[in-house]
């Protein structure tokens, strides 16, 4: 397992905020305490010619130089344009390594980014990492052709994931999630994007069964690469959702990842609960132990 991670990503905060640095910070050390042995790479700062593949010239700028906050969940951080590059960079780097033969590979940055439209940070995202890394492993990494699956198990809808990845022909998206609830969107499918929404309340047995439908639809697509919109605030705990996943139905996400045998990558995204770093453990834990057998 490679963890590609920034200390700098824990340095930004806002008092009583969710999207909080324990969650990065209180992840990282669980994830040294337990496994000792995984790899841990710094995540880099992308370039603005790589985020013209997701975004405008305007909205890099506004997030370079914000005037004020970008909505009443979005702050104008100090220098957060900077960790939202470096997160952007951990996103297209882990997607770099996957496709050279490395992985798993699972990206520990904030802010997240699913929320992030073409021209428009909001919902705690400034930058679109996943889209960002789907669109640069389709275009522009070595592969001529290479087919993309985008398999989105956050509480929440990916709309500035769909906003960007919609009609691509080489990219489907795959997206669980709360239905009433923000971003408001996701409510059907539309082209090669495909929307699971769930009610507050469904029993974990239903939401599961949900998201293996998703990505079975993702395996029919005969993909190369797998980029995971990770997020762990569909955990029945959460304090900003209303479903009730447990952490052993991450384990289990876990272990279908692994079961399709694609090389494939996580990127985090919500997740607001003390336990986050034992959600995200059970889930790397899972989907990294096929590996460690097959090495030994």
């Amino acid at each position: 397992m490679i963890i590609l991670h920034h200390p700098e990503s824990s340095s930004y905060r806002l008092e009583g905020h969710p999207e909080a640095p324990s969650r990065v910070e209180s992840s990282r050390l669980v994830l040294i305490e337990r496994h000792s042995d995984w790899e841990w790479h710094l995540a880099p700062e992308v370039s603005d010619e790589l985020l013209l593949l997701a975004h405008d010239e305007q909205h890099i700028a506004r997030v370079k130089d914000p005037a004020d906050w970008f909505d009443g969940d979005t702050p104008n951080y100090s220098n957060i344009a900077l960790h939202a590059r470096r997160s952007a960079g951990a996103a297209v780097e882990a997607v770099r390594l996957a496709l050279c033969g490395a992985g798993p590979i699972f990206s520990l940055m904030r802010p997240p980014g699913h929320h992030a439209t073409r021209r428009r940070a909001m919902g705690f995202c400034y930058f679109n990492s996943t889209a960002l890394a789907a669109l640069w492993a389709a275009e522009h990494s070595q592969e001529a052709t290479c087919r993309v699956a985008v398999w989105d198990f956050d509480a929440h809808h990916c709309n500035g994931s769909e906003e960007i990845l919609l009609g691509h022909p080489l990219i489907r998206l795959a997206s669980v999630h709360q239905y009433p609830g923000y971003p408001g969107t996701g409510f059907k499918s539309r082209e090669n994007c495909y929307n699971w929404p769930v009610p507050p309340g469904i029993s974990p047995e239903i939401q599961m069964a949900k998201l293996r439908e998703s990505l079975d639809v993702l395996i029919d697509f005969c993909p190369q690469l797998i980029v995971v919109s990770a997020g762990f605030d569909a955990y029945g705990p959460d304090p900003i959702t209303h479903l009730n996943l447990r952490p052993e139905d991450f384990a289990q996400l876990g272990v279908w990842l692994s079961e399709t045998r694609l090389p494939a990558v996580a990127i985090l995204e919500g997740g607001y609960s003390r336990d986050l770093p034992t959600l995200i453990d059970e889930f790397l834990t899972a989907w990294n132990a096929p590996q460690q057998k097959n090495e030994a």
